[in-house]
């Protein structure tokens, strides 16, 4: 079931941003064009343009604190998977048991590691919404960054916003901290050995998927992703380090 979980979510992961990313992005977002533009690139894109003129016109440290304001907003589920990833380390022993136990029949498998979810208080998929919530966040904020018209034309650093990265320094560090970050999230957290090879699987797939984005997009997007991943890592870091 659970590899069966993260195969679905990747795929839905990448249909949707394809979508999000092939829409509408020649026009400015517009309150009045319906609820896509209205709840969530809109706002978005107001922030950015808000915190810019307190920075001066500043957009790469305005997408930083729009970043770390979106991170703040979904940190009570991310909390929430990695509390749900130490508990289900602390099950190991006993799904251990179970498998070994009832090896020969499957069904009761299933059935005992339910029940023992269950007494635990335990949700195996609850780690599955911090990425379900996090992609239409995702793919609203390359709409607000792509149909902002002061974006493309503002520098930060060395780069020019509204293009790729042309050191490709971002597209890497974008990689890199997606590795980190997904192989910190997933640690102890399978269930079978099957789901941990999935969760293997799934430590490479991202940062590529991530890379690959980040070398297309421009490079205020790749600039959200290394913030983002930063944030979570350090944020993982600590929150593992509480009972």
């Amino acid at each position: 079931m659970r590899k069966r979980s993260y195969i679905i979510l990747s795929l839905v992961a990448i249909i949707l941003f394809s979508t999000g990313c092939s829409a509408n992005l020649d026009t400015p977002p517009d309150p009045n064009n319906g609820i896509w533009d209205k709840y969530f690139v809109y706002p978005l894109s107001w922030a950015l343009d808000y915190f810019a003129d307190l920075l001066f016109g500043n957009y790469g440290l305005s997408i930083i604190i729009v970043t770390i304001l979106i991170r703040f907003l979904v940190l009570p589920l991310m909390i929430t998977q990695i509390r749900s990833s130490k508990a289900m380390q602390a099950l190991q022993p006993e799904i251990k048991n179970i498998r070994e136990k009832f090896k020969d029949n499957s069904q009761k498998i299933q059935e005992e590691t339910m029940k023992l979810f269950q007494k635990h208080n335990v949700n195996p998929l609850s780690g599955c919404l911090p990425i379900v919530i996090q992609m239409p966040i995702l793919i609203a904020f390359y709409h607000a960054i792509m149909r902002n018209i002061h974006i493309a034309d503002s520098s930060f650093l060395w780069l020019q916003l509204g293009n790729p990265d042309p050191y490709y320094i971002l597209p890497i560090l974008a990689g890199v901290t997606t590795y980190f970050q997904t192989k910190m999230m997933g640690a102890g957290a399978s269930v079978s050995p099957q789901a941990a090879q999935q969760q293997k699987i799934m430590t490479y797939f991202m940062p590529a998927m991530i890379l690959f984005f980040a070398f297309q997009f421009a490079a205020a997007l790749a600039l959200y992703w290394v913030i983002g991943n930063i944030f979570t890592i350090v944020q993982t870091k600590f929150v593992k380090g509480i009972k």
